[in-house]
């Protein structure tokens, strides 16, 4: 059975630095004394504010978008202690569409099914939201900068290739690094992946901490996964003996582009059933799977940490009917600050706190619950 879920709010902990400076008296007398340099432990006050941002979804109770959405409308909850907004503000979403292009192993994902996901995404948003696209397959790369003209971005989204590898890592890192230098607030990261990567060794921690670094801004996850579609495909393969035709030799992409009559052969359906006495391809299979459902259940958390929204659909046209989902979550999203009572810089160290947004306002129904993650040892 398909998933699809609401995962909700995003943080982000902006500190203010205000440097005020005392003015330092001189004696008079007959001559002018020079006045001597302020140093800054004698003349210089620091003072430090905090502020957390949150994305809040706002809805009817027919699930239509809310406006007019106002602070006396909300309630914020951060480890149970009652906080009110200090603003919310309703503005045009920066959304950076990253394509899984790539992978050795995958059999349901192609290059233009990923296509026609992003290009969906791009035509439910709406005409004043920003968008840039991503590609990652041996590498990652940006193929499109920030534009509100949609023709562009589907320009870009034609222009992406596929590719062998899988850098997932490397594209969390450039997507998270991308969408903060944009100095806008609503800021979004669309994941159309399965998850995986051939990049980086098997048991190490590199994607739970691409997960934590993303967890640490006011970036809200989305994701479109490949993995439920994958795994259920490769099933079947990590048996000896099966009635699935073996992996393909060479993902689609490729097999296009060969001559007709070897194409014919390399694209022709397998009948029967399968044989398969490679004890190394069937490690690589089992292996993969693992790796499946491993990814899985990290972008589930991943989106559920960050305030996104999670799909996890059985079948291909099943994506892309939910693609729009996505936008239009994306487009009920207020930004929302609010000063913390406890404040975060008071510890040192992992942060984690739980924060809850609730309505106030009759027929107001709003979408907030984030696990704040902060590191504040650097």
């Amino acid at each position: 059975m398909s998933r699809f879920k609401h995962h909700l709010s995003s943080f982000a902990a902006v500190i203010g630095v205000a440097l005020f400076l005392i003015g330092s008296a001189t004696a008079q007398s007959r001559r002018t004394a020079p006045t001597p340099t302020p140093t800054p432990a004698e003349d210089t006050e620091r003072v430090i504010t905090e502020e957390v941002k949150l994305n809040v979804l706002a809805f009817d109770e027919q699930g239509q978008f809310f406006s007019g959405v106002t602070a006396n409308d909300l309630v914020i909850t951060d480890n149970n202690i009652l906080h009110q907004p200090t603003s919310v503000r309703r503005l045009p979403a920066n959304v950076l569409i990253v394509m899984d292009t790539g992978g050795e192993l995958r059999q349901v994902k192609s290059l233009d099914q990923t296509r026609n996901v992003a290009r969906a995404i791009v035509n439910a948003l709406r005409p004043d939201d920003s968008v840039a696209v991503m590609q990652y397959s041996d590498k990652a790369e940006i193929v499109a900068e920030w534009t509100s003209d949609k023709q562009q971005a589907l320009g870009a989204i034609g222009r992406t290739k596929f590719g062998r590898k899988s850098a997932f890592v490397e594209a969390l890192d450039m997507a998270r690094n991308f969408l903060m230098r944009n100095p806008a607030d609503n800021r979004h990261l669309v994941l159309i992946t399965d998850g995986t990567d051939s990049s980086s060794t098997p048991g190490t921690s590199a994607r739970f901490d691409a997960f934590q670094r993303l967890a640490e801004t006011d970036i809200s996850v989305h994701v479109l996964s490949y993995t439920a579609m994958e795994a259920a495909d490769i099933e079947p393969r990590t048996k000896t003996i099966s009635n699935s035709p073996p992996p393909r030799a060479m993902p689609p992409e490729v097999a296009a582009q060969l001559p007709n009559g070897t194409r014919d052969i390399a694209t022709a359906p397998k009948i029967g059933p399968t044989i398969n006495l490679d004890r190394t391809l069937l490690r690589r299979l089992r292996a993969r799977k693992a790796d499946l459902e491993d990814s899985q259940e990290k972008l589930d958390r991943l989106a559920e940490t960050t305030n996104g929204t999670f799909v996890l659909p059985d079948s291909v046209d099943e994506m892309l009917q939910k693609a729009p989902l996505v936008a239009r979550n994306i487009d009920a999203a207020y930004v929302v600050t609010y000063t913390p009572k406890e404040p975060i810089l008071d510890r040192r160290g992992l942060i984690q706190r739980s924060i809850e947004v609730t309505s106030k306002r009759d027929g107001l129904v709003v979408q907030a619950r984030r696990r704040l993650i902060f590191d504040t040892t650097n």
